[in-house]
């Protein structure tokens, strides 16, 4: 799947006449930037506004992230856009960047401009969208940022944008899995009592503890939309 073909699958409208991706997200300015936000509630206000962006019915999570895997923002970026290939049935799953755009060169009089906000730390995050069947990011918003924050050897401040499951869907499978860890709770309380047992019975608690609490919030699988025609 090519870099441009994946850029179709995912948008709802055609792109403006002359222009290949339109940002959910209006401009920054400088001044914006350097008063400081809480970003992730600011662009969630901006997609409420917006007929251009992904969100549709259901629940959305969008958060800070700052760590990902290595490569990630290296040999797992797509730089030879919009030519690229996805190499998305590899056994260990892609789990890259992909850009709705080529990145500008480093010396690009707007990144020139960004490179001097990653230096004092005021660089805004790029908008990040995890999409399932790619197995990876589109980079919605933020082509000059981050293109100012890999030119100054520093990986881009993210807010990350994950379709979770919706209420009834993430409940019914928070059912299941207290039932299996009742199920094995009991059959833990029928052996002899003794210090393996308690480390046990603390470690089935401490596991369903962990998984209950991310249930609602792990990634869903991302619909596809058809592209209205003209």
């Amino acid at each position: 799947m090519s870099a441009g073909q994946a850029r179709d699958l995912l948008d709802e409208r055609p792109p403006p006449a002359g222009d290949v991706h339109r940002s959910p997200l209006p401009p920054l300015t400088a001044a914006a930037m350097r008063t400081g936000a809480d970003w992730p509630h600011r662009y969630a206000l901006w997609l409420e506004e917006t007929g251009l962006g992904p969100l549709h019915y259901g629940r959305w999570l969008l958060t800070p992230r700052s760590t990902f895997a290595p490569g990630i923002w290296d040999c797992d970026l797509v730089q030879d856009w919009p030519d690229a290939t996805l190499e998305l049935l590899c056994g260990g799953g892609w789990h890259g960047v992909l850009p709705l755009r080529p990145l500008p060169a480093p010396d690009a009089s707007r990144v020139k401009a960004y490179r001097k906000h990653a230096r004092e730390g005021t660089l805004a995050p790029v908008f990040l969208w995890w999409v399932s069947f790619l197995d990876g990011w589109l980079l919605l918003d933020g082509h000059d940022r981050a293109a100012a924050a890999l030119a100054e050897g520093m990986q881009p401040a993210c807010v990350e944008l994950v379709r979770v499951p919706d209420d009834a869907d993430w409940r019914a499978t928070a059912e299941k899995i207290t039932e299996a860890h009742e199920e094995r709770v009991a059959r833990l309380a029928e052996r002899p009592a003794g210090p393996h047992t308690a480390r046990e019975r603390q470690v089935l608690d401490r596991g369903y503890a962990d998984v209950i609490s991310t249930l609602a919030y792990d990634a869903n699988a991302t619909p596809v939309f058809e592209r209205p025609r003209d």
